[in-house]
């Protein structure tokens, strides 16, 4: 049975008429829409990092900050939305910086919790340069939470990973939650 199929038998059981001229394109516009929202299960993060690592004697925090991002909860398949924060401290490596979007990005595109989500971007980074440490930090709202059950309308879920220095030296932790609350540069 095909994505569209399934999205028609959803429809009847929601007691629609897939056939209603509105509704007679949105089998293949849901069928290729979670074909994109989950496009990370086809890419491999070490290779995304892997292709922009370069040799650079830098031994400070690195900070990519108010990341947008856009996942699915694997839970409801509702989305959860926010900022992400990057932060790592090299260790003779650097990466190009519109890599740790693309990570960031990677494990979005697939259906998430946002626990899972900070973990995995920390993780990857670690492993995949070898930093003196990765921070990760992830609010987000989720629709899941606005739209049913609880219907809280503000609520903000904070996440966070830390490795390395940013796990052992408090210090290190410290700059880098106080970079992420300026805003703009102040």
């Amino acid at each position: 049975m095909s994505g569209a199929d399934l999205v028609r038998a959803l429809l009847r059981a929601l007691g629609e008429d897939p056939e209603r001229e509105g509704l007679l394109k949105t089998p293949d516009r849901v069928t290729r829409a979670l074909q994109f929202l989950t496009k990370g299960y086809q890419e491999d993060p070490s290779t995304i990092l892997n292709s922009a690592l370069f040799t650079e004697e830098y031994s400070e925090m690195i900070v990519l900050k108010d990341l947008d991002f856009y996942t699915l909860c694997e839970h409801h398949m509702l989305p959860f939305f926010g900022k992400a924060h990057v932060a790592y401290i090299p260790s003779k490596r650097i990466l190009g910086l519109s890599k740790l979007a693309r990570l960031f990005e990677v494990f979005a595109r697939r259906l998430q919790v946002q626990e899972r989500l900070t973990r995995q971007v920390a993780t990857s980074l670690m492993e995949a340069i070898e930093p003196q440490g990765v921070g990760v930090v992830v609010e987000a709202e989720h629709l899941c939470m606005r739209m049913r059950g609880v219907e809280k309308q503000n609520s903000v879920v904070v996440t966070s990973c830390m490795l390395g220095t940013f796990r052992s030296r408090q210090e290190t932790r410290q700059e880098f939650m106080t970079l992420i609350r300026c805003r703009n540069g102040r």
